[in-house]
């Protein structure tokens, strides 16, 4: 059961969930982030990306100011969030795809650290690394508005996109956002 801070996101999750993909398309136009906007959390598109120190599910530690010179997906997500689970094969073929080209990943589930368990379990289906937002050493994009929440950053260490929704996480959404910033593909 998420924290009560969480309580919220989860009714919205839900909502969206239940309205079908008619809403949440609605919806998720309303909420991509444009250029200087800024979200109420502490990251806003075209600034710098705030820190975030998190211990992956693996043991090692994630520190988003170590991936600079790469493009990182930093995805907001929990286990009880319907849309985040069916936008996660999404993702993770994304990744697997342009991983090579310098792309990072990086899961944080809003879960609770007592349900870790069931956050590894779901990750064992995925190639990229997660975490627990719970457990993170800094966190500089404080709770998200709602999961799923998608934050793209560029080789500079600069936010260009959010994308929120249960469906702003699209091939062409994460094609159009994230490949223009991958350094050209090395010549076959």
């Amino acid at each position: 059961m998420p924290s009560p801070q969480l309580q919220p996101q989860r009714r919205a999750c839900a909502r969206r969930a239940r309205h079908g993909a008619g809403a949440a398309a609605l919806l998720s136009a309303a909420l991509l982030a444009t250029p200087g906007s800024a979200a109420d959390d502490g990251a806003s598109v075209g600034q710098p990306a705030p820190a975030l120190v998190v211990q992956q599910l693996d043991g090692k530690t994630f520190d988003l100011a170590r991936e600079r010179g790469k493009v990182v997906i930093v995805n907001f997500w929990a286990t009880w969030c319907s849309p985040c689970r069916a936008e996660m094969p999404l993702l993770d073929s994304f990744y697997q795809r342009y991983r090579a080209r310098g792309l990072v990943l990086i899961g944080v589930s809003v879960d609770d650290a007592q349900d870790r368990a069931e956050v590894v379990r779901v990750m064992q289906q995925r190639s990229y690394p997660a975490a627990l937002a719970a457990s993170a050493k800094t966190n500089g994009f404080g709770p998200p508005l709602a999961v799923p929440m998608t934050w793209i950053v560029d080789r500079s260490g600069t936010v260009r996109a959010r994308l929120l929704a249960g469906n702003a996480v699209t091939e062409r959404s994460l094609t159009q956002a994230i490949v223009p910033l991958l350094p050209p593909a090395a010549p076959q």
